[in-house]
């Protein structure tokens, strides 16, 4: 008979171990309380018409160490499930007492359970209450609202893009510019040749100059390569003016990221200087030969798939096929070595007038991130928020034009227009305007031009 008894007491305990397992492994499927609420069993409580009228919840509840599963099933006096069946689905008070928990649209979560409200990650606390994170977010709406009441000069927006992201992952990924070094910044300023009185038109787009030779924005995503992306979008427009649109290039910012490597972080940032040095020395391909594939910043960094070797008179040719194998010209482009211009207005006008879109540095601040019209300049609606949600970080971009536009107090707004990399969906279709001849931001503080490497024999003969 004892034998008998430990024997039944073996089965038992063997399949409490065994249905502890199965809930374990319900419990830890992939996603489970990612959205909170998740039905990891499949539609079985919808097929059997057993839920409360009108659930939107799959049925299913995380509830303290398991799930719940069919509102029916729970129509019982004891409190181990579905927590909310009789206030929900019956509309009456439950007969046992209420297990705490967090209340959130009109739902009780149990201790323990998350959801994202923005940037922040929110947990029931045991006491009954949310924890929530308090990181500055990149998209904020009482900062977008503090924007568009003020009389700033522009509008704000919410980008989708850029929501659940932190101030600092915005800077972190969506830069990528280093500050020029002091040797740099020492660099021989080129003057453009100017008469004192002379008159430049109150409106200018290169586009409108250059027909079919301006290339659209870049979007470099969750990559913080603006080095490279501002480089090759200047080198594009320049090789293509300088070469009387005989050579229309669209030159691949990832040739840079991954192969310009010298003091060069890839998709964690980069140098200019470094990028010129690089462009005229081995030259890049074009960017449907060596497509951009680095949205998110990684880790380890992209091998390079594409280099080149020299053919004399400093000329490249590559020495690979392209990496997009439908595509088979992989022609070389080259620069020459980049210049410095003034910080002067007019010089920079002049030069973007007579030889085509400029690169310039910029710092960008919080409310950069949250632009979507009009002339920018940086306003002080984070201030009152404290520190964490001042930040900024160094970018670069293409100033393609300038305009001045009428205020309603009389006075005039002068502006350039410049080229962003943050994709066509941002900004004035991927462009922005910002306060021209004060310096904002420091757009006019290192701004470079550059001459495409091209030769009669790179000129079609008819």
């Amino acid at each position: 008979m004892r034998q008998l008894r430990a024997l039944l007491c073996l089965c038992l305990l063997a399949q409490v171990a065994l249905a502890s397992r199965v809930r374990t492994r319900r419990e830890l499927g992939p996603g489970l309380y990612e959205h909170g609420v998740y039905d990891a069993g499949g539609s079985y409580c919808q097929r059997g018409d057993v839920c409360c009228h009108g659930r939107d919840d799959g049925c299913t509840v995380p509830y303290q160490d398991t799930l719940c599963y069919c509102d029916l099933f729970c129509n019982r006096t004891i409190s181990d499930c579905c927590p909310d069946f009789w206030e929900y689905c019956l509309g009456i008070p439950a007969p046992f007492p209420k297990a705490p928990g967090c209340a959130r649209a009109g739902h009780t979560y149990p201790t323990g359970a998350t959801y994202q409200e923005n940037c922040n990650l929110c947990t029931c606390g045991p006491g009954g209450q949310w924890q929530c994170e308090d990181h500055a977010c990149l998209m904020d709406g009482e900062l977008i609202d503090a924007v568009n009441r003020g009389n700033y000069g522009w509008r704000a927006a919410n980008y989708s893009q850029f929501w659940g992201m932190t101030l600092e992952d915005g800077i972190r990924y969506r830069l990528g510019t280093f500050r020029p070094s002091p040797t740099v910044m020492n660099m021989n300023e080129m003057h453009m040749n100017m008469d004192s009185n002379e008159v430049l038109p109150r409106h200018f787009d290169a586009a409108a100059k250059w027909p079919g030779m301006i290339h659209e924005p870049l979007d470099q995503g969750n990559c913080a390569g603006s080095w490279a992306f501002s480089t090759a979008a200047v080198a594009s427009d320049r090789i293509s003016i300088h070469s009387m649109g005989h050579m229309t290039p669209a030159l691949s910012p990832q040739n840079l990221l991954s192969c310009d490597t010298r003091n060069q972080r890839g998709c964690s940032g980069g140098r200019l200087d470094g990028a010129w040095w690089y462009l005229r020395r081995r030259g890049v391909v074009t960017d449907e030969c060596y497509p951009f594939t680095s949205q998110q910043s990684q880790p380890a960094a992209q091998p390079c798939m594409m280099h080149s070797r020299s053919t004399g008179r400093g000329k490249r040719q590559a020495t690979a096929r392209c990496p997009n194998t439908q595509t088979h010209a992989n022609d070389i482009y080259q620069s020459t070595p980049a210049y410095r211009l003034s910080s002067s207005e007019k010089e920079i006008m002049k030069e973007l007038m007579e030889n085509g879109p400029v690169q310039a540095i910029l710092e960008v601040h919080e409310d950069f991130f949250m632009y979507k019209s009009g002339i920018y300049q940086h306003t002080p609606v984070a201030e009152g928020k404290g520190p964490k949600h001042q930040k900024h970080g160094t970018h670069s971009v293409k100033i393609t034009g300038w305009g001045e536009e009428q205020l309603p107090d009389g006075q005039t707004q002068k502006y350039w227009t410049a080229a962003n990399s943050w994709g066509t969906a941002w900004g004035e279709g991927g462009y922005f305007r910002i306060a021209r001849g004060i310096n904002e931001c420091e757009v006019e503080t290192f701004v470079v031009g550059v001459w495409g490497r091209v030769s009669m024999e790179d000129m079609p003969h008819k």
